[in-house]
């Protein structure tokens, strides 16, 4: 039954994307974050959905869309530089059989990724695109929040829709990609034109935050920890009591800590200790092993070079039996571990140059969003106030995925440059506005003379 629904849905989203092509570039959205084909068992399992739809988004635009005013912004040249670097790295990748198989859905992440700002002309395709990728990406996140609550989770043991590691299905990726989504969320269940804010859309948004807040609980994922405090900071910035947001943050974690179970509060407790954990313990030495094989390859090895890692450290935990402490250490000896940083699986598979691009594609999309920010401050007017509120969301969005790259091998996730896309078109639907770039925000007016929309 589940696996006729699936595609029954499939099937009327594209059908009404005869009439709105753009709605295949939300079917596309929705078939790459979800993956039904990984759900089914029969029927779309035997169709290369997602290349249909990703041809499909592409056509509707060549051969319907209106392409008045289209500009290609610095951000998209730099996603083609890296979509061409990575292309000839491949070529002379050291594993070219596991390089070939990862490069076959990264290119596709970063041509949607620089396609996807060229649809997002208004408003109301920016807020389907972000109402999309939260009711999507909700799917997983109100699966998992639904088993943790049922005492379902565990380290390694939540299963959402599949039973697979890969993509938002696996337990790290899809906790940060759940703290991640809250801002959004928040801004939908305000600002949201599709769904008017009425009490049922609060509501459905708060049991959605909730289930958000449960992925890392379930998952116990330190990473989801982590990205949680960062959130809870990023938020202050955004509150207008912010004593009272203190005060209530301070009492949810007071009244959160008994229920949390044992294993979870055993697990985050190694975050201040990585030589007692070894998972930790190796994620630093696969990091030292990068570090050292790019002072000798400053162009990467291409896709999965750390098949290439040979590692060997120590782990020390402290044993304690009443007065005495006994320190015991252990010698681990491992081989092709994965990078758990996008930092380091970029420097390594991508050397300095890819690196570079990398990075400066992600410096210049926060700065841009607080340019938005700051342009759009003390506005009265409901459009201004709302893309305000979406910068801000998005930057924070942003920021909790640059945080959570740092213990995560998601350097080319697509779900992220799905934000980088939203965030370029939110960047060049404001310059539209106000005819002129979004610079630096060192640079911008607080409030510039408006010019008629068009």
């Amino acid at each position: 039954m589940l696996d006729l629904a699936l595609a029954a849905f499939l099937a009327g989203f594209l059908a009404l994307g005869i009439r709105r092509p753009f709605l295949w570039v939300l079917a596309y959205l929705y078939v790459d974050i979800l993956s039904p084909q990984k759900i089914s068992w029969s029927l779309l399992t035997t169709l290369p959905i997602s290349l249909i739809v990703f041809v499909a988004a592409f056509a509707g635009w060549l051969l319907v869309d209106d392409k008045k005013d289209l500009r290609f912004s610095f951000r998209q040249v730099l996603l083609l530089i890296l979509l061409i670097y990575c292309g000839l790295t491949t070529i002379s990748a050291e594993f070219p059989v596991e390089a070939a198989a990862k490069w076959a859905w990264v290119w596709k992440a970063l041509i949607f990724a620089i396609f996807l700002p060229l649809v997002l002309r208004t408003r109301l395709r920016i807020e389907a695109t972000a109402l999309v990728m939260v009711l999507t990406a909700g799917a997983i996140i109100i699966n998992g929040g639904m088993k943790t609550a049922l005492g379902g989770g565990g380290y390694g043991q939540l299963k959402l829709f599949v039973d697979n590691n890969t993509g938002l299905y696996e337990g790290s990726i899809i906790s940060c990609v759940a703290i991640a989504v809250i801002p959004l969320i928040f801004w939908l269940m305000k600002h949201g034109t599709v769904f008017k804010p009425d009490w049922r859309v609060r509501l459905f948004a708060l049991a959605l935050v909730f289930a958000c807040l449960l992925i890392p609980i379930g998952t116990q994922a330190r990473t989801g920890l982590i990205c949680i405090g960062l959130l809870a900071l990023l938020m202050l910035r955004s509150a207008k009591r912010r004593f009272l947001y203190l005060g209530l943050m301070g009492a949810l974690v007071l009244a959160a800590v008994p229920f949390l179970p044992q294993s979870f509060t055993t697990r985050m407790s190694t975050i201040g200790n990585h030589e007692a954990d070894q998972s930790a313990s190796t994620r630093v030495a696969v990091w030292s092993w990068t570090w050292e094989y790019v002072q000798d390859n400053p162009f990467g090895g291409g896709f999965e070079i750390y098949r290439a890692n040979r590692l060997r450290y120590q782990t020390r935990a402290a044993q304690t039996s009443g007065s005495t402490t006994e320190i015991e250490s252990t010698v681990i000896e491992e081989k092709s571990r994965a990078f758990h940083s996008a930092y380091f699986e970029m420097l390594g598979e991508q050397g300095w140059p890819g690196f570079i691009v990398w990075l400066l594609l992600h410096v210049v999309g926060l700065f841009q969003l607080e340019g938005i920010r700051r342009r759009l401050r003390g506005s009265q007017d409901p459009r201004d106030q709302s893309d305000r509120a979406l910068a801000d969301a998005l930057q924070q969005s942003y920021l909790i995925y640059l945080v959570g790259a740092l213990f995560l091998g998601i350097a080319y996730q697509p779900f992220v440059y799905m934000l980088i896309g939203l965030q370029i078109g939110l960047v060049n639907l404001v310059q539209r506005r106000f005819r002129q770039p979004v610079r630096s925000p060192m640079r911008l007016p607080i409030r510039p003379e408006t010019v008629p929309a068009e």
